[in-house]
């Protein structure tokens, strides 16, 4: 059904149902349309603002409600629908506060998750926190009037908005080092419920535009891969490939409570017993992490301070874990940043390998987990969804450590590998750097992989042509 029509038939309903005996029905109904999760808001905020100065805060959930369905997100130029569709929502919304006002003793649409909060809390101004010298993609897009819209927002689980952008107050960044989101998501509902934030720190951070007409493709077919096994190797030194998924149906690591891990941990064991069955290996709590491990260079003291800075570190080590393949080649970690994240490295650089083998590994634990009922968790419009706004889309990231003593200082070095849409990070040993995929949205697997197997060749070009005194402007691309 046309959600325009959806949305007449149940305010309709709502109506017409509300001295009636049928009062629980009809917060079922409510309750499961709220659920939904189509799209984007449609609705102008001037017509939020509207609705909440005129009709209190029962038309203000039920216009939160209406935001979960599949309106789509309008451009400006196209505003005319979207006007259209508000004022429906103000006049309909208005009437269902006025027709069941008298009716106290039980509301039609489901309670509003902030209200069970009970929060002391001050007015957004005086909660608006300190951004000066904040360096992150959630500084640049926070201010006071975002701030109020999302103020007195909250998940079903009981995220709020502070909850998300606690990592970039903790953290917040450098004017000098790679740029960071500075927030993160509490659960999957947040991307819906704060999607005017989330949708700005997408297009922020990996230059993409989400809109609800544009679906994520993936593309894990790694035939399609060209290239990626024969870098110099006197400048490629070693690679690394990783895939984050969460699980449908619990919240994501700086949210979830003990027994939601737990239940997780008891998930993960169930897989990986029968991916071991195909790919031999061994399941390692946190705390038995021993020497053989760590021969494959795998050491966990204790948990990182990225991981005690967004709340993910609470009951370190409780329920977390380490599958690693018999022969090296495959990790997978269990509750740590996401539910899970697989993890194949390389000391010889051979990217096409390392791709190859998350690959296998990941269309093979998706069909496992899709066979306990228990999905990763994927939106058309966001691709797969994980905590964290800087991996959602593919989850992927392919990384090159490599060798260039000479580009580093290259004047135009910032602005060739925004043009390749590639990030750079210190490695462990001097005049070593990590390069790796900048967005992980907009792009397949296959797509991102080659994107970092082609920029780290041509990097490698220019800095065999600075070593021998060289220029390197012809080797510029000239865009994006």
């Amino acid at each position: 059904m046309h959600s325009s029509s959806l949305l007449t038939s149940t305010f309709f309903f709502f109506c017409s149902s509300h001295r009636t005996p049928i009062r629980g029905e009809v917060q079922a109904s409510a309750r499961a349309l709220y659920q939904l999760d189509y799209g984007h808001v449609g609705v102008p905020w001037h017509i939020r603002e509207a609705v909440e100065v005129t009709a209190g805060q029962e038309a203000k959930h039920f216009v939160t409600l209406v935001e979960a369905l599949s309106f789509g997100k309008q451009d400006e130029g196209t505003m005319a629908p979207a006007l259209c569709c508000g004022i429906c929502v103000v006049t309909s919304a208005v009437f269902f506060c006025l027709v069941t006002a008298p009716c106290s003793s039980q509301s039609l649409v489901p309670a509003d998750p902030m209200s069970k909060l009970k929060l002391k809390r001050g007015s957004p101004k005086e909660e608006f926190p300190s951004l000066e010298r904040n360096y992150t993609c959630m500084a640049r897009v926070l201010d006071l009037h975002m701030y109020t819209r999302q103020f007195n927002r909250a998940t079903e689980s009981g995220v709020i908005f502070d909850d998300i952008i606690r990592p970039g107050l903790e953290d917040p960044g450098s004017c000098t080092g790679p740029i960071t989101v500075g927030c993160v998501a509490g659960d999957a509902q947040s991307y819906i419920l704060f999607c005017d934030f989330f949708d700005r720190i997408i297009e922020a951070y990996h230059s993409y535009k989400v809109s609800t007409n544009a679906i994520q493709e993936s593309d894990f077919n790694y035939d399609n891969l060209k290239g990626g096994d024969d870098f110099d190797r006197a400048y490629a030194e070693s690679c690394e490939v990783s895939v984050a998924r969460c699980v449908e149906d619990y919240c994501f690591p700086s949210h979830c409570s003990r027994g939601e891990r737990r239940q997780l941990l008891t998930l993960a064991k169930k897989v990986l017993d029968q991916v071991s069955e195909e790919f031999p290996g061994k399941l390692y709590s946190i705390e038995d992490l021993n020497q053989e491990t760590q021969d494959k260079g795998i050491i966990m003291d204790g948990p990182p301070a990225s991981l005690i800075k967004t709340g993910v570190g609470r009951d370190w080590p409780d329920a977390r874990a380490l599958w690693v393949s018999e022969d090296g080649t495959l990790a997978v970690w269990v509750n740590m940043e996401d539910h899970l994240r697989l993890v194949s490295s390389r000391a010889d650089a051979n990217i096409q390998e390392a791709f190859t083998t998350v690959c296998l590994g990941v269309l093979k634990m998706e069909a496992l987990y899709k066979k306990l009922r228990h999905p990763f968790i994927w939106k058309p419009h966001l691709g797969w969804v994980v905590s964290s706004p800087a991996e959602v889309g593919t989850g992927l990231k392919a990384s090159v450590t490599v060798s260039l003593v000479h580009l580093v200082g290259h004047k135009h070095l910032d602005d060739i590998l925004d043009r390749l849409r590639l990030r750079m990070e210190t490695g462990h040993l001097p005049g070593t750097f990590k390069i790796s995929n900048q967005p992980t949205i907009g792009l397949t697997e296959v797509e991102l992989t080659q994107l970092v197997v082609d920029g780290v060749k041509l990097l490698i070009r220019m800095e065999k042509r600075l070593k021998n005194k060289g220029g390197i402007d012809d080797l510029v691309p000239t865009q994006k």
